[in-house]
């Protein structure tokens, strides 16, 4: 992992709109071998990967005092307006997003972050992660059988009521994975990828970060990615008090979580790094999963925490972990919304 496969490892030019790939991008990618060599001919250029979509929030004064930042995997963003009733609660200024489809069958072909940030009256910067080449995974094309994608992305963002500056999208790893790993299953172009950007406030800017670690991984991997991106961090925000939240995948965690808080690092070497970064978990973590069941029935139990928030040169206070069900008490996603406020030290 320690060297790009000819990928630009952080991209930094925005635009208002993502273009679609194109429709033969689909045929050819499908069906070519799933070699790397295929991966990057196809993934190298594709504007899509080349760029972060931005938007400004409507114009309001700068934040003063303690901020609300959540972090929230949304499994697709299906659920529209439960999702922004979900965040309206948390009092988010800022919310971290993973998992997020713009024109994907799966969740109504729509643009699920324009249509949450526009419901909350916020901006955000939204990077594609991958090109979905079909409409999920199992379930999704059972449920979906027939239906097209307008698009096909699957991503990353930072949704804000303040304004953003200095966006970037950081790989995290070299791509290909679920490409080669996916073989018949879900056949996807793309990366693991945060995204990064600047938060104004009257104390002066907060970096914040939106993270998606590999699902298809171990914890030396996953310890890996966040190395990359620490050390990435540090050269294009030097110096700024940052958050990074988002699904880190710590699969390895005991199931007892009497050690989540306190001694993660003996499964996750992860929280080793970041602690030598400067980062700290403990302050804005509760010792509760972060994984529900669904209203279909999966997944199933036992659950441990793998959704985090860090902290560095702030204040970190009241750390919650909230349920993300409706107003019926149904769950809108199978990972809960974490959410902490921070102030200027």
């Amino acid at each position: 992992m320690d060297q790009f496969s000819g990928v630009a490892p952080v991209v930094t030019a925005t635009v208002p709109a993502l273009p679609a790939p194109h429709a033969d991008l689909f045929t050819a990618a499908l069906a070519a071998e799933p070699t790397r060599a295929a991966h990057d001919c196809f993934a190298l250029d594709l504007p899509a990967f080349n760029a972060l979509e931005l938007r400004a929030p409507r114009p309001r004064d700068l934040a003063s005092g303690p901020l609300v930042i959540a972090a929230w995997n949304a499994e697709r963003l299906k659920h529209a307006a439960p999702s922004a009733d979900l965040v309206r609660a948390a009092g988010a200024d800022v919310l971290l997003l993973t998992e997020a489809d713009v024109g994907m069958a799966r969740s109504g072909n729509r643009h699920t972050v324009s249509e949450l940030a526009g419901a909350l009256g916020m901006g955000y910067a939204y990077g594609v992660e991958f090109v979905e080449l079909g409409l999920g995974d199992a379930r999704e094309r059972e449920w979906h059988r027939g239906a097209r994608n307008r698009v096909g992305f699957h991503g990353n963002a930072i949704v804000s009521r303040l304004a953003l500056s200095k966006p970037s999208l950081i790989r995290l790893d070299d791509g290909a994975v679920w490409w080669i790993a996916a073989k018949d299953d879900q056949r996807r172009l793309g990366y693991r990828m945060a995204v990064a950007a600047e938060i104004e406030t009257r104390a002066g800017p907060i970096l914040a970060v939106s993270v998606h670690l590999e699902s298809k991984s171990d914890a030396a991997d996953r310890a890996a990615q966040m190395g990359r991106l620490a050390d990435t961090l540090d050269r294009l925000y030097p110096g700024l008090p940052a958050v990074i939240g988002g699904d880190l995948n710590t699969k390895a965690l005991p199931l007892d979580p009497a050690t989540w808080l306190s001694e993660p690092d003996a499964q996750e070497p992860l929280f080793a790094l970041m602690r030598g970064a400067g980062f700290d978990w403990q302050g804005a973590n509760t010792a509760e999963p972060t994984i529900r069941t669904l209203p279909d029935g999966e997944p199933q139990p036992p659950f441990r925490r793998i959704d985090w928030l860090f902290t560095r040169g702030l204040e970190a206070s009241v750390p919650r972990t909230i349920e993300a069900v409706d107003a019926d008490g149904s769950a809108i996603s199978d990972h809960e919304m974490i959410a902490v406020d921070v102030a200027p030290r």
